[in-house]
């Protein structure tokens, strides 16, 4: 008969930069860490955390699939940023605590590896080619060969040539220094609206990026079919799209080359693998997206290492937002993070493979956060997106 593992404790921490930290204890004593978190509502999320704390409380850890049927279906209401994100947080821990207990890497739960080492990519800036083009050496002097940046600031509805050609700008610049050594994906971030894409394509097409990622808001996912006719270029997009349920009609349309699923907003290590493997079947990629903490990224590798569709994966490692706090301040064995040639090796550590820094979160959490991303308006006082 298994050791039940029941789960005895729930604590959470909200740390700097933006980040919300959730440790569930056993009465054996294994603990396993999950990030249950959305960007800018983070008390939000803990209160939903603590809501589901009396399905999970006494339960046994080891019953992974069920507790997440029951916080996904037990509730009349379900789905979306909120519930989805507070459930991604308590099913990486399970799977920690799952993988502690076993001894083993939580990919060796979900079938072993499929490789070795997984190809990583980091963001630069995006506002000035200047800035880029130092950023850019930066990583590359750290060890990554591929990056990611905006396409685009603040853009009107129906926009000035002027402006998109300066949006390529960027681009041109770091093929000019880099030449074809560099993959360089860019995040429209759902700032362009429809009637712009494809005059931005034109712009951008001539510098090979890696993939271009939310063409439009996922909202507008319908409009993928008349950009998916119009270009080359590999589309990603899927990081405000919270369960298999939001991704099914999105694969089976056949306009999306790279989801990119969030392992701390789409439902967990659980719901991820299930989306990949619906993504393997329509000959779609998986580059999970990930500019949160430690074990948001811990928990989209466990999923990289199982999936062999997945092709590129996103860290925050240094990123702008995480301005006096950085994702490594919070791990004890930060070796395992180390990009070598563009690529973090192997985990070999049971669980989801990162020792979390509790000390340094417990010192953190003196601080805490508010963050919120930025209001933006355009030149005539109107709301423009972030």
């Amino acid at each position: 008969m298994e050791n039940q593992l029941i789960i005895e404790r729930f604590e959470l921490f909200k740390v700097p930069p933006r980040w919300l930290f959730l440790k569930i204890t056993t009465k054996e004593g294994i603990i396993g860490w999950g990030e249950p978190i959305v960007e800018g509502k983070a008390d939000t999320v803990a209160a939903c955390v603590k809501e589901m704390e009396q399905y999970v409380i006494g339960q046994s850890a080891h019953r992974i699939q069920d507790i997440w049927q029951i916080l996904y279906r037990g509730g009349f209401y379900r789905g979306g940023a909120i519930h989805m994100s507070a459930m991604a947080g308590i099913d990486q821990a399970l799977w920690d605590i799952k993988g502690k207990a076993l001894n083993v890497p939580v990919y060796q739960l979900l079938g072993g590896a499929v490789r070795d080492k997984m190809k990583m990519y980091c963001w630069i800036g995006g506002d000035n080619p200047d800035v880029v083009i130092q950023q850019a050496k930066e990583k590359v002097a750290a060890g990554f060969r591929a990056v990611k940046m905006n396409a685009t600031g603040p853009l009107e509805w129906i926009t000035t040539q002027t402006e998109l050609k300066k949006a390529a700008e960027n681009i041109r610049k770091l093929r000019e220094e880099f030449g074809d050594s560099l993959e360089i994906g860019l995040d429209f971030h759902g700032r362009v609206h429809k009637s712009m894409v494809r005059r931005l394509i034109d712009e951008l097409e001539p510098y090979r990026p890696m993939f271009i990622e939310e063409p439009v808001l996922s909202e507008h996912n319908e409009a993928l079919k008349h950009i998916a006719a119009y270009t080359s270029i590999p589309i990603a997009t899927g990081e405000r799209m919270f369960s298999r349920w939001d991704f099914k009609s999105l694969l089976s349309e056949g306009n999306i080359d790279i989801i990119q699923p969030d392992l701390s907003h789409a439902g967990g290590i659980s719901e991820v693998f299930r989306i990949a493997a619906m993504a393997e079947a329509y000959d779609v990629s998986i580059a999970p997206h990930c500019p949160l903490g430690p074990v948001s990224l811990a928990a989209a590798l466990q999923i990289d290492f199982a999936c062999p569709n997945a092709v590129i994966q996103e860290n925050s490692i240094g990123i702008h937002y995480n301005q006096g706090f950085d994702l490594l301040d919070y791990v004890s064995n930060t070796e395992v993070f180390t990009i070598r040639d563009g690529y973090i090796d192997l985990f070999e550590r049971p669980g989801l493979g990162v020792e979390v820094n509790e000390a340094a979160l417990m010192e953190a959490q003196k601080i805490g956060h508010q963050w919120t991303n930025p209001i933006w308006r355009l030149e005539d006082g109107s709301f423009a997106e972030w």
